[in-house]
């Protein structure tokens, strides 16, 4: 392992919030640089993040398998072009095992509060099962489909058949010859839904608007090809390389031409008109809003599950649930004995429900009360030593989160041997930085197709996009190459 300290210098002690993908990265980096004064804290009793709590059926990632991995980890064996849910979790625990991760984690101790005092320079972090940590340095790797978003429908709790969420799905409750109501059909429900399709005796499908469906391009690798990846690792390179570029090239469409994007809107229309025979649901499938403003999905199965004649699909607006199913504006009760909501994630309420307070007491909350921003997606005056793994505007449409975390993690790497060369030193993102950077990236949405006048998540209840990166991912990794201190200001412990 290289060493990178002098005898006299202090390790920093280092907190990271969460083990997801992120998380991970952040401890596999800290360790291989010779740093053993970390700790995960992580709210669940296992690792994995996303990909621990999403096992709903046909659970799956949209980003090729080579690339939804680390760079310095490959994995030559992914059974499908597209990595299945168990497949996913299974890798980073796998990662945990290989780096030996495990004595740094602390599990079902989820953080409540995070508060820096000045007069140490130090963060206290307490945690729901009452412990408290001291760190020098805190990083949040909470993602950003942590929180499910709980629809707000009056009469929910008065629903007296079985409800859950896609997140939080009940294995041990049989969907055999049941009367389901599914609410939302975004990127969850369009895996879901043909999988419980066959099983159940009827489906109300509550949607409140399209989206827009291409077919998905994955099929299982065959022995020979992995054979290939694990034989010859400068093909698996090769190979991770084209996927990367592939997927770069649609950044252009989504931020700069939308038109390009037209194309796209073709082939799903092509492809819903192939798949649904019923006319009024095809109509109903196929999206108002340019194509690419909301996430554009992918699936093989979803058409075809929806056109089924047991398959309800309902386009008037939920008024109230009722103990025995939903009734709509017009006044129609759509009977159910089981309710799952697939209404997705409240993304831009990042770090919720987790109260944090940096200098004179400042809380992140105030902050942010016109939405969310951090220099980079990283880093935010008035926080110092506290640094975010996918923060605001660091998610993408078009590419691999999991490459945008590898440059954060870099980033936030630099950060922290700066701090080391002088113990106790605290930097703090200067103000009007942060101002530039993220009026300049607010600038830059304007022209992106996420701008485009439809409602999704992307959005905040202001209508300000604090989720997407509008741009090349390569260029978000040449901008957090290495910290420039001229954007910091340093200070030491007033105690």
């Amino acid at each position: 392992m290289p060493m990178n300290h002098q005898s006299n210098q202090r390790d920093p002690s280092i907190l990271i919030i969460g083990t997801g993908f992120g998380g991970l990265c952040m401890a596999i980096q800290l360790k291989e640089a010779g740093f053993s004064q970390f700790t995960l804290l992580e709210k669940a009793s296992e690792v994995g993040g996303t990909w621990r709590d999403n096992t709903y059926p046909g659970a799956a990632c949209d980003v090729q398998s080579h690339f939804y991995s680390f760079s310095f980890e490959p994995k030559h064996d992914w059974s499908r072009k597209f990595g299945l849910q168990q497949e996913i979790l299974g890798y980073m625990k796998s990662c945990v095992d290989k780096y030996g991760l495990a004595e740094h984690i602390r599990l079902n101790q989820e953080v409540l509060s995070a508060s820096f005092n000045e007069s140490t320079n130090q963060w206290r972090v307490e945690t729901s099962g009452g412990d408290a940590y001291i760190a020098d340095i805190v990083i949040t790797a909470t993602g950003q489909l942590n929180q499910p978003a709980w629809p707000n429908i009056p009469g929910l709790d008065s629903f007296k058949g079985k409800l859950f969420h896609s997140a939080r799905w009940d294995h041990d409750y049989p969907l055999e010859g049941r009367n389901v109501a599914v609410i939302g059909t975004g990127a969850s429900a369009i895996q879901f839904v043909p999988e419980i399709v066959p099983k159940v005796k009827s489906l109300s499908l509550f949607q409140r608007s399209a989206a827009w469906v291409l077919p998905k391009p994955d099929r299982p690798f065959r022995k020979w090809e992995q054979t290939l990846f694990q034989k010859i690792p400068a093909w698996d390179r090769l190979y991770r390389f084209l996927i990367y570029w592939k997927n770069e090239s649609r950044a252009l469409a989504f931020t700069r031409f939308n038109s390009l994007l037209n194309i796209f809107a073709w082939q799903a229309k092509r492809f819903a008109r192939s798949q649904v025979r019923n006319r009024q649901k095809r109509r109903d499938l196929i999206p108002d809003y340019q194509i690419g403003c909301k996430r554009i999905l992918i699936s093989n199965d979803w058409y075809q599950a929806v056109d089924q004649e047991h398959v309800d699909l309902v386009t008037t607006d939920i008024e109230r649930v009722v103990r025995d199913g939903v009734v709509t504006t017009d006044g129609a009760l759509h009977k159910a004995d089981t309710l799952i909501l697939g209404t997705g994630f409240a993304a831009s309420q990042f770090l919720t429900p987790m109260t944090i307070a940096g200098r004179d007491g400042k809380s992140l909350n105030e902050a942010w009360r016109n939405g969310a921003e951090a220099y980079k997606g990283i880093t935010i005056s008035g926080f110092p030593n506290f640094f975010m793994l996918y923060g605001p505007n660091t998610n993408l449409a078009h590419n691999s989160i999991v490459f945008m975390l590898e440059s954060q993690v870099r980033y936030v790497m630099s950060c922290i041997t700066r701090l080391q060369e002088t113990p106790g030193l605290a930097m703090d993102v200067k103000p009007e930085r942060l101002e530039r950077f993220a009026s300049h990236i607010q600038e830059r949405l304007t022209n992106s197709v996420w701008e485009s006048g439809c409602h999704s998540w992307y959005l905040n209840k202001n209508g300000k996009n604090t989720i997407n990166w509008p741009g090349f991912t390569f260029t978000y990794r040449r901008e957090t190459a290495s910290v420039d201190p001229e954007d910091f200001d340093f200070f030491r412990p007033t105690g």
